[in-house]
């Protein structure tokens, strides 16, 4: 990277002492802690600490009062004019309760039960009325918990949500740092996790779903369009009702019962929590609620993001920050999640949002184009998440690289645990569009996978859904194409099969060996699931046909698809019995481009990749750091992952004296890979 030198004051951030380029910008660095210290300061005289701060929601929205017996409902909105509470309840009359405002621009009604026990109950659909400059408007309040929507009219309106027995969690044992030491992360979509032409429901994902991912080893599940949109195809991140788990996918109670499931199958959950931008619509969301063209985003041209079209924040309110914060807040407790996988990162931290701009300069990461708002925000978010759930997980997707977003606060960090390896789903499209197998670097393969901020965790991956999505094509459609369909038998011998297999087996492994401290997976990915993602929309006449999972394939005996997922499952076991993800990078011992062999160290295991077409070697020699004897503990050829089980994987190495190091000697076969243990 292009940077100023270092500078030759001593750093005092262990942040700048780990990375001397950073000295620069140590003071922008210090600005930053001193601004949250600042601000956690006046939160902390305003509220008594932050994570008092962040709980709006408990005074905002519909809220019973048992001492008083009645329901609360209060909305902040300082530039309307006038405000009721409509609803089944009352006809639906605007006139009949309307709100009284406060000196905080909080408006406030209380529905006494004498009054109301038999009307405002359980199921009872609500709105708010909204008047102000821009007339009078029925909108979904803020903070609401339950955004349901009519069948016939597509209409959104709030529900009560008060069953009368709360949810029984059972998940009182598991603690997040004793099942997941390294995260091995299963993205997952609730709607789409089933294999029929409908939507999927959480019930059916916690009993259907989670008994699997837990077979396959994951630890995590990172579950997607949790937090309420209007449009089913925004993949959920055009959200409108912050604070609503989507019923699309059922009731509040389920999805809590798919998280104590999966707590109770030692699995962690996390929310793809969208904190980035918010839906623009009107008539479910938050735009322009109060009326004065901002409140809680940015007003003017600045509140639209130019990509997305959508509704940016203004981070610098301290109602904007209360209200995401306590966001936060609300789903680990009320949900029981573990962390959060934070959306759109970049687009966040940057004026500019990361729209055709390429960070090749550290002067990027530190100068006007920086939102210093966002990055106390997202400070705040940290901090007040770690102290309320210990060992939580949060991880940013974050393309730019800014420095410190995965280190502490006190180091000069932003107090995120991981960042997402975006470059490398990236780079392996880009390699198997563009170049020939023949044709791959080993130098630029090695470099793609093991460049990563020193000390700043990534969650490595070959794809995700946003290679999946229509448009694009998943890593099997990419090598296999047509194929994918009509050549999966087992006793198939096609040749782009055999390909496809071996290099989709290749390059999984090699992400979660090389590419980080975390490793993630799309949903069906594991076993080459052979179709995009489109949700249904009018373009594709409402169909649900790449909106589901087909889990058969995987299931059954006479296909293919069963050694996708076989060697998915023996590979994440492999990596956590050897506790591979939190061992140090991994260390290059040999790297030949002719015979297109790559091999590294990491965690104490050999890893041996052979990329060539169709060179295999016979007497492979190559040096290793440990002498004695070792054996295969995994091999991508092997029969049962539908290899030609070309080596005997029962046989030990020994290591012998070669030009006065270490080495081993080994059948090295083509577009194979092996993983060689002491014993």
């Amino acid at each position: 990277m292009e940077s100023s030198s270092p500078t030759a004051a001593e750093p005092t951030l262990p942040l700048v002492q780990n990375d001397p380029w950073l000295a620069p910008y140590e003071s922008i660095l210090q600005a930053r802690q001193q601004r949250l210290e600042q601000r956690l300061a006046a939160i902390t005289a305003q509220c008594g600490s932050l994570a008092k701060f962040a709980t709006a929601h408990q005074r905002l929205g519909l809220n019973y009062d048992g001492r008083r017996r009645g329901y609360w409902f209060r909305e902040w909105a300082p530039a309307a004019t006038y405000l009721s509470l409509i609803g089944d309840f009352n006809g639906w009359d605007r006139g009949a309760n309307p709100l009284q405002k406060g000196a905080d621009g909080v408006w406030e009604v209380f529905l006494p039960d004498k009054d109301y026990a038999g009307r405002l109950t359980h199921g009872s659909r609500f709105k708010l009325h909204v008047g102000a400059a821009n007339g009078g408007k029925d909108r979904l309040p803020a903070t609401l918990r339950r955004a349901v929507q009519d069948e016939h009219s597509k209409d959104f309106a709030g529900q009560v949500w008060r069953p009368d027995t709360p949810f029984a969690w059972t998940d009182q044992k598991f603690r997040l740092q004793n099942y997941v030491r390294e995260p091995f992360i299963y993205e997952a979509h609730v709607g789409m996790a089933t294999e029929e032409h409908r939507l999927g429901t959480y019930r059916e994902f916690a009993d259907q779903v989670l008994p699997r991912i837990q077979e396959l080893g994951y630890n995590c599940i990172q579950l997607m369009a949790i937090m309420e949109h209007p449009y089913y195809g925004s993949f959920g991140y055009h959200v409108a009702n912050f604070f609503a788990a989507s019923s699309r996918f059922g009731t509040p109670e389920d999805l809590k019962y798919l998280i104590n499931e999966a707590h109770n199958r030692g699995i962690a959950v996390l929310l793809d929590v969208v904190h980035s931008h918010a839906v623009k619509n009107e008539a479910e969301g938050l735009a322009n609620f109060d009326g004065s063209g901002g409140q809680y985003f940015h007003p003017g041209e600045r509140g639209n993001h130019p990509g997305w079209d959508s509704k940016l924040f203004d981070y610098a309110k301290p109602e904007v920050q209360q209200f995401l914060l306590s966001n936060l807040r609300y789903w680990l407790e009320e949900f029981h999640f573990d962390g959060f996988r934070f959306d759109g990162v970049t687009s966040m931290l940057y004026h500019h949002h990361g729209e055709g701009v390429a960070f090749g300069s550290y002067d990027q990461y530190f100068g006007p184009d920086v939102d210093e708002d966002a990055v106390l925000y997202l400070q705040l978010a940290t901090t007040l998440v770690h102290e309320l759930k210990k060992g939580a997980l949060l991880i940013a997707e974050d393309m730019s690289g800014m420095p410190g977003l995965c280190r502490p606060i006190p180091e000069g960090g932003i107090g995120f645990d991981y960042r997402l390896g975006m470059g490398i789903p990236d780079y392996w499209i880009k390699l198997l569009k563009h170049k020939r197998d023949e044709d791959w670097n080993l130098g630029e393969l090695w470099y793609t996978l093991s460049n990563r901020r020193l000390g700043e965790k990534t969650v490595a991956y070959a794809e995700s859904h946003d290679q999946a999505l229509v448009g694009d094509k998943t890593l099997s459609h990419w090598l296999m194409d047509a194929a994918v369909y009509h050549n999966m038998h087992k006793d198939d011998p096609s040749d782009i099969v055999a390909r496809g297999l071996a290099l989709h087996k290749m390059i999984r492994l090699l992400t979660l060996a090389l590419g980080g401290e975390a490793y993630l997976n799309f949903i069906g990915n594991e076993f080459g699931h052979p179709e995009w993602v489109d949700f249904p929309r009018q373009g594709n006449n409402w169909s649900y046909q790449h909106a589901r999972r087909q889990w058969s394939l995987a299931d059954n005996p006479d296909l293919k698809y069963q050694y996708f997922q076989a060697f998915d499952k023996a590979m994440v076991t492999t990596a956590r019995q050897r506790r591979l993800l939190s061992a140090p990078p991994a260390k290059e011992l040999n790297q030949d481009n002719t015979n297109q062999v790559l091999i590294f160290e990491r965690a104490g295991l050999i890893f041996i990749f052979n990329f060539h077409v169709t060179a295999s070697i016979p007497d492979y020699r190559f040096f290793v750091p440990q002498p004695g004897r070792y054996r295969i503990v995994l091999t991508s050829d092997a029969a049962q992952f539908g290899g030609f089980q070309r080596v005997d994987d029962s046989l030990t190495y020994e290591t012998f004296q070669e030009d006065e190091v270490n080495k081993l000697s080994l059948y090295v076969t083509n577009r194979t890979a092996l993983v060689l243990a002491r014993v």
